[in-house]
Formats: structure tokens, sequence, C-alpha cells
């Protein structure tokens, strides 16, 4: 039975009953069944617990920019599901998902039949879609994949890459990747393929050597913020140096610190392609790519007046970007903030640091299998003016006074989002 887009929609996402299943076997039984279409890419891997969203924009602004055409794959969506997959930052159609589906679909039950691997994932599932997408019905020139969990058992770990980014290594997925951060980036680093360029964002002095003697073991080249990229930040405006690369004055759209670590990332990656005659760039139009870039849910003005502000944190290390951001940009208003989260994160470091931020401070609940419930949001909150509501959307209509910060989660701002647009 062919499958229409409703019903594609409907059978993956009934795959989230299987949950997570970290390991690459799975993707690799399917792909070599449907002739290895991953092998037909040039790709770009990008890992790490924040940051890849936002520096896969810059790189596909700033290829597409030069006149490329850039496949991305990246999660979680925020207003439809198509997002997943994407052309030049436009959504695959309905017919191409539910296309997929049906290609994939009758390898997925013949995995389940002729194995022992049991049944493939949601995630499994998109991943599959996407590299049949990009590898054999819809090839363009770069594809940039952004991991799912991790790197070493990442679904997408089945590919050889061009280029490897790894944009932070923090506490998040702690219960799959490990308790501390060497543990997870001994997971991330298995993005560390031989003779392949890594270029990655680390602070940790313990995990930053872990991911030499990895690059050492692998021969490959490591390209580091802080040693070979050189950031200088003036306020809005950053320079930006590596190798015999130098660029000043770049004033990006998205706000704060991390994004010009984000962006400066996104560059050497690009400029080493460059070297390595993977990509021919006009730099002047790589900068005005980068600096017109956006990506939803991070610092997103929604509203001026009043200010509405969307922004995806959904862990400590985002938490604390977003609070140094709001501090340098908004400290002048008074700052309402409505709050929501998904199980599992550690609520009560999160919520302390935007305590610190918050005038008003408003929790909710919203309609997702992982949500928090709102009233363990409330109590976990030490803050003289908190607040439980259950109808977040009047509340957001309502909103009158100077600034509205949403934060989280990813899934919240895409809960808020698809409500908006209806």
């Amino acid at each position: 039975m062919t499958m229409n887009y409703d019903e594609s929609l409907a059978w993956i996402h009934e795959r989230t009953k299987f949950g997570i299943k970290p390991g690459i076997k799975r993707m690799e039984w399917m792909l070599e069944k449907l002739g290895n279409p991953e092998k037909n890419i040039t790709g770009v891997h990008i890992v790490g617990t924040n940051g890849k969203g936002s520096t896969l924009s810059y790189m596909r602004n700033a290829l597409n920019y030069n006149d490329y055409t850039v496949g991305s794959f990246t999660s979680p969506y925020i207003e439809i599901f198509n997002e997943r997959i994407s052309v030049d930052g436009k959504p695959i159609s309905d017919e191409d998902i539910a296309e997929l589906a049906n290609i994939i679909r009758p390898i997925s039950e013949d995995m389940v039949e002729e194995t022992d691997l049991g049944n493939a994932t949601e995630f499994e599932m998109i991943t599959m879609m996407m590299f049949m997408y990009f590898g054999k019905l819809h090839p363009v020139d770069v594809v940039l994949i952004e991991a799912g969990l991790g790197a070493t058992n990442d679904s997408t770990n089945v590919f050889n890459p061009v280029m490897t980014l790894l944009t932070s290594v923090g506490l998040d997925h702690v219960d799959i990747l490990g308790h501390t951060l060497l543990e997870i980036t001994r997971d991330k680093a298995g993005v560390i393929k031989p003779g392949i360029p890594l270029v990655f964002n680390i602070k940790d002095d313990t995990c930053r050597d872990y991911i030499y003697k990895v690059l050492d073991e692998e021969g490959s080249k490591g390209i580091e913020l802080e040693r070979d990229i050189i950031l200088t930040t003036n306020g809005d405006e950053f320079s930006f140096k590596y190798d015999k690369y130098d660029f000043d004055d770049i004033q990006l759209k998205m706000l704060g610190r991390h994004q010009q670590e984000n962006a400066s990332i996104a560059i050497a990656a690009l400029i080493e392609m460059q070297e390595r005659g993977i990509v021919t760039l006009d730099f002047n139009k790589m900068i005005l790519g980068v600096e017109e870039t956006t990506w939803t849910g991070r610092i997103e003005k929604i509203n001026e007046k009043p200010l509405i502000i969307l922004d995806g944190a959904h862990n400590n290390e985002a938490v604390d970007a977003l609070v140094e951001t709001m501090h340098s940009h908004f400290d002048d208003k008074k700052i309402t903030v409505l709050f929501s989260a998904v199980k599992g994160k550690p609520l009560d470091s999160m919520v302390y640091k935007i305590g610190m931020l918050a005038d008003e401070f408003y929790v909710t609940e919203f309609d997702f299998f992982k949500a928090e419930d709102g009233r363990v949001l409330y109590d976990a909150i030490e803050h003289p003016n908190k607040h439980y509501i259950k109808d977040y959307m009047k509340f957001i209509r309502n909103f009158n006074d100077e600034l509205l910060l949403i934060t989280g989660s990813l899934y919240f701002i895409s809960e808020i989002k698809q409500q908006l647009k209806d």
C-alpha cells in the first residue's frame, strides 16, 4: 500500500515508541540495501551540545551567497516536519516526504524479518530519508548534516565527510552520552575521521587534550577556536583571523558572543574547504552570507511592541549564553520570562540562572509527550514573582509589558510558532 503524506508522517512518528537506540548497525544494513546513497554526497558533519543549527545555517547561507545548492539535515523541526530535510533553507515537499517514506518502509520491514537488529527508530528513518534524498533523488553541491545525539553511535555517523565540526561540549543527554564532560567528549570524538579536518570549540583543557589525542591517532588536522582561529569581539562586531585570512567588522544578525564563536567555526570550515579544493568562494560574498544569517528560535524577535523574544535554550550551557546575551543587550528593560521544559533537564540550575534575569517568572506546560509538568517547574523555582499559567497562548497574545522572553525548550518554541501561525 502506498502511503500519502499524512500516512507517511503517522508511520514515521509512530516509531517514537521504539525510543532511542544508539548504534549504527541498523543504518548500515538499510543503506546497503538501498545501494549506499550516502556514498554519493559531499557532506559536512556537524556535532556538538549547542550551536549545531546556528553553525550549519552560517555555512549554508555563505555557500548560497556563492551560488552553491546546499542540502541540510537538522533537528528538531520548528514549524513543519519537512524542515528536517531542506534545500537552500526551503523544506522539501510533502510529495518528497511521501516518496521517501514509501522507499524506506519496506527496507525497514525487511530488516525486522531478516535480522535480529530490531525495529528502526524514528530518527533512523528520517536519517535514511535524508541520505536517500540527497544521495539518489535530489543531488546537491554540498550537504550539511547535523548529528542528532552525540557522534559515535549517532545515526548520521555512517558517511565519509569532507569536513567535520565540533561546536561545543556540555552536559546534556547525560544518561546516554555520559555524566562528565570527558565522557561526552569521547563520544563526540567519534566524528573524527582519518585525514579529515576537525574545526572545534572546546573550553575544557582535559577534553581538548583528548580531542588532540584522537586527531593525532587518526592523522587528522585540528583547527581550534582561540588557538588557530582568533576571534576578537568589539560589541556587536567582531574580527576573525585564521592562517592568512583576516576579516574585520563582521556584524551578525544573531546576537551574542556564542554566535560570534559559531560563525567563526563556520568561516574557518569554509576556508579549509576552499583550501582543499572542495569549494571555490568569493570571500566577500561568504562574509555577507554569514552576516545575513538568521536561525529560528535563537534570540529571535517575533514582535517589536511589545518586544517578544524566543530562545530555545534547553540546557545549562545554552542558558548561560542566553543570560549573557540578554544582560548585554536588554539590561535596561523589565524582563518577563515564560518558561517550559522537557523532562530530564537540570531544572534547578536552569531556572536559577534564568531567575536571575527575570523580573516576573511564569511557567507552563505544553502538549508534548516529554514535556515536564508545569507544577513541577513551579516548585523548582525560587523567585519572589513566580506564576503558573495554563493558557500560555492567551498570555502571549495579551502581553503588554516591556519584554517577554519565551524559553526552555526548542519543542516549546516549536509549539508556540505553530500556534501563532494558525
